[in-house]
């Protein structure tokens, strides 16, 4: 069983399902973390869906296989009662120039997930704003904060991508990159569940037959 952690803010489930409905091999054991590069690097995770730019994954570059997926918008965390809410997305860096940013993605593009869920609460009182990927912000969020998509381009890019160490690529890991990747059912390359014969099948139902019929022993009495 091939275990992957994937990062918060995205949402895998739609792959998982087509992977278990459309391969022959077990279900992913999968789950969310702040960092998934970490759970992959120390063997924690066959593969991680990471957030980039991530040094850790460059300075391992000839270690990993990596397949960038998608970009991320850019997002922004406002009170939900703001005029910026009310108004509706997305917004440009002017509009809220005059806003106390409690969070922001750094120069180099790393991102906190952490962090993003420790402040969020603080925009909730309806103090300040908070810029993230707008996946991350949109899942984080809460009832009290908007997300909202957020135009500036001094903001690093994010992407999302799958990596996973070279020496542990295998057909699942491979199946499951194809499907992320939008690989359709009638795919040639999914590994596909086998097939019994007629007669797999005959001489199954006939050992389930001679099982519920064979008779159960007598219960010896207490001495």
């Amino acid at each position: 069983m091939v275990t992957l952690s994937f990062a918060t803010g995205t949402e895998p489930g739609k792959w998982l399902r087509r992977y278990t409905e459309r391969t022959g091999h077990p279900a992913l054991d999968a789950a969310a973390a702040d960092d998934p590069v970490a759970r992959l690097l120390n063997g924690a995770a066959d593969a991680a869906l990471v957030r980039l730019p991530d040094r850790r994954v460059e300075e391992r570059a000839g270690e990993l296989h990596r397949v960038v997926l998608y970009e991320e918008a850019r997002g922004v965390g406002v009170p939900a009662e703001s005029v910026y809410a009310l108004a509706g997305g997305p917004i440009d860096a002017a509009d809220i120039a005059g806003e106390t940013c409690h969070y922001r993605p750094t120069p180099s593009g790393d991102v906190d997930p952490a962090k993003v869920r420790e402040l969020l609460p603080v925009v909730a009182a309806g103090v300040g704003v908070v810029v993230a990927p707008f996946p991350l912000v949109r899942q984080l969020a809460g009832r009290r904060v908007a997300a909202l998509k957020y135009r500036d381009d001094s903001v690093p890019q994010t992407s999302i991508a799958l990596v996973w160490p070279k020496e542990k690529d295998s057909p699942a890991i491979q199946d499951f990159v194809g499907i992320a990747k939008g690989r359709t059912a009638n795919s040639t390359r999914l590994e596909r569940p086998k097939k019994r014969s007629a007669r797999e099948k005959t001489l199954a139902k006939q050992a389930r037959r001679a099982a519920r019929a064979k008779p159960k022993g007598r219960r010896r009495g207490r001495r």
